[in-house]
């Protein structure tokens, strides 16, 4: 099936959601015809609000309608496996429903979010060669369902959250790092290159259950348990993506990935006269049984040899696989139209089972950098990913010409918030041993990837 005609299919079922929509509340609220309509640069949409629709939906009902829409443009200015750009877009349809608004049921909240994903052909990641993609929305052209789930929060002090949830809504987040588009500074790379097939993150969420405990005001308790494979298959051949193209695949498979983390946030509400803050530790364990160790294989008998050796039959498998990390976000300036804050989040995970043995970001962000332009931001980023030992060895005992090291990324980006509904995000990107310093497989000569210079511009547009 065509992008195209997948687009199309993913337009209809929107228009065909929000009917239904429209059709069960039945008209039956009132809209206030005698307030001014504000100017298409004012709204909070680019459609606005439907002739107060969408107000009454949210106030009367809970029902909360989102479209968002990101396309992108990135150029490989040098270095990297091809300078050449590429194209990526992404439309996200969700709808959020407050059940206490709805029809009574007190606490309850349902969610769900779909996504039209599509591209160029060639995308930013496959021309840079790198561990982190320099795109936080790419993924292979599909229409997939990502997030659906129920919430019911209780005794105002638990919300209990389960179905087709994504570790990274609410896991390893800083809202520093969040005006970063490299997806490195989202899910960090500890966790997208070390648990199975990536983890529950973007694209592919997985089933689960969330469990967040508020301990006092500032300090809340978050408990998960998701599937372990998020390709929801066993015996995939092929990449997850692929193996569960729309996110469909709902199979516990892979063991049961468990995550926890601990936050301690200050000073969030607008209201709050101090600077805000949040610090987090946490960690994972999964107990999937097919953790490729990085140096040693086995032989026909079952022995442990080399992965270079020529005896080695495959891969020598670890049974649990763990990391921690720590996230700390710091405003340090604020007045009433600057803030500068400051974001670090590192983690390490074992050598023998992980490409990634340890890692660490962090970088500052200005929001109103510019007099008069007090919704803008600009965020600058740094991440360094260490290549584990035993990969490293295995490289040497391959006798590689090249042999790996670290994959270090540098990202300076500018939102430009042109409209309260449109923003335009010129941002750049240099990338360092690409791949963790690997052979550049178009060069006859066996070289390694040279480091790569990013370019682009993502415009996002919510309608």
């Amino acid at each position: 099936m065509s992008v195209n005609t997948k687009s199309r299919r993913f337009l209809a079922a929107i228009a065909v959601a929000t009917a239904l929509t429209l059709t069960i509340s039945g008209g039956a609220f009132a809209v206030d015809k005698t307030k001014s309509v504000p100017s298409i640069w004012e709204r909070e949409t680019l459609t606005g609000d439907w002739g107060g629709t969408r107000a009454a939906l949210k106030e009367n009902y809970g029902i909360e309608i989102t479209l968002i829409y990101i396309g992108e443009v990135l150029g490989v200015m040098s270095g990297g496996i091809n300078r050449t750009t590429s194209y990526e877009g992404r439309l996200e349809f969700s709808v959020d429903t407050d059940l206490q608004k709805l029809i009574g049921l007190a606490g309850a909240k349902t969610h769900f979010k779909l996504y039209q994903i599509h591209d160029g052909g060639r995308n930013a990641v496959a021309n840079v060669g790198s561990i982190a993609d320099p795109s936080n929305i790419d993924a292979l052209p599909t229409t997939r369902l990502f997030t659906a789930w129920y919430e019911q929060s209780f005794a105002e002090r638990f919300s209990l959250r389960i179905g087709q949830l994504a570790a990274d809504d609410e896991f390893i987040t800083s809202p520093t790092a969040g005006g970063l588009i490299n997806g490195t500074f989202g899910w960090a790379g500890l966790l997208a290159s070390d648990i199975t097939n990536g983890g529950p993150a973007y694209p592919l969420a997985a089933p689960g259950v969330r469990l967040a405990t508020t301990l006092t005001d500032n300090l809340t308790l978050l408990t998960a348990v998701f599937a372990g494979d998020p390709a929801g298959k066993n015996n995939c051949t092929v990449s997850a993506q692929e193996c569960n193209e729309h996110g469909l695949n709902f199979g516990l498979v892979g063991g049961v990935l468990w995550m926890g983390e601990l936050q301690y946030a200050v000073n969030q509400g607008k209201a709050a006269t101090g600077l805000p803050a949040v610090y987090k530790i946490g960690g994972w364990y999964s107990s999937n049984n097919r953790f490729a160790d990085q140096r040693f294989g086995v032989d026909a008998t079952g022995s442990r040899v080399l992965l270079s050796d020529p005896a080695s039959t495959g891969a020598l498998n670890h049974k649990g696989n763990w990391g921690v990390y720590g996230v700390i976000d710091q405003t340090v300036l604020q007045t009433s139209e600057r803030a500068l804050s400051l974001f670090v989040r590192g983690g390490f995970s074992p050598s023998d089972r992980n490409l990634i043995s340890y890692y660490v970001d962090g970088g500052v962000g200005l929001k109103g950098p510019f007099r008069g332009r007090p919704d803008d931001t600009l965020t600058f980023g740094v991440a360094y990913a260490k290549v584990s030992k035993d990969a490293v060895a295995a490289d040497i005992d391959a006798g590689n010409a090249v042999v790996r090291s670290e994959e270090v990324v540098f990202e300076v980006s500018y939102a430009a918030q042109l409209a309260p509904w449109w923003t335009l995000q010129p941002d750049l990107q240099y990338i360092v041993h690409p791949g963790g310093n690997v052979a550049n497989s178009n060069d006859p000569s066996g070289a390694a990837i040279k480091n790569a210079f990013v370019a682009g511009l993502r415009s996002t547009i919510k309608f």
